[in-house]
């Protein structure tokens, strides 16, 4: 009895110590990474407002666009980067900040990126500054609308990339989506506008 006891004890210790060994290797297997995925305009313009509040207070926002990055795939409604404009009425400056999902060193940063300022009076161009809080559409709904009155276009034009730009204007009361086909206004013969605020078509151009 004795002798099978002293056995049994070491036999035991052994099961324990591969055991722990086993479930420590577990505990430290790591999952896979997920893929950066990209998001909304209302989501990245306020987490770029979040940054830009320790700029001022209460800035405005003047516009902001959506930006193509390669490896990030295409979404309805979303963008792997973010560009906005803020400006400070106290300060009497205007300020570029960035929202990217990734790092693309070295002009693309991952997460909100502050960048150059410049003195601003008053917009001398089609947009103006405006509240964050008068965007209650985002990008996706936008995107909704504007496809219901795109419908030919996209027929006869598949697969065109699709860049998203926020602003105020006067030739329409609220804040406004225009929904583009292509890269760019410049480079585009097709954008819809959508209400930002209500999330009503407003316009279509050619």
């Amino acid at each position: 009895m004795h002798k099978r006891h002293a056995l049994f004890l070491p036999v035991c210790a052994l099961l324990w110590t591969l055991s722990g060994c086993s479930d420590q290797s577990t505990a430290t297997k790591k999952e896979p990474e997920k893929p950066p995925e990209p998001v909304t305009g209302l989501s990245a313009v306020y987490k770029m407002y979040q940054v830009a509040r320790t700029w001022d207070p209460t800035p405005s926002v003047l516009n902001m666009i959506s930006q193509h990055l390669a490896g990030i795939p295409e979404a309805t409604g979303k963008a792997g980067a973010w560009e906005a404009n803020f400006t400070s009425a106290s300060l009497g400056r205007l300020r570029t900040y960035n929202f990217s999902v990734v790092e693309m060193l070295p002009a693309v940063h991952k997460g909100v990126f502050a960048g150059p300022e410049a003195a601003f009076s008053g917009s001398k161009g089609e947009s103006k500054p405006f509240n964050i809080a008068a965007v209650k559409i985002d990008t996706d709904a936008a995107y909704q609308t504007a496809l219901a009155k795109a419908a030919d276009y996209e027929k006869k034009n598949p697969g065109k990339p699709i860049t998203y730009m926020l602003e105020k204007i006067d030739r329409f009361p609220d804040v406004v989506w225009r929904v583009i086909w292509g890269e760019s206004v410049g480079s585009s013969n097709f954008s819809i506008f959508v209400d930002a605020s209500t999330g009503s078509y407003l316009e279509t151009m050619h």
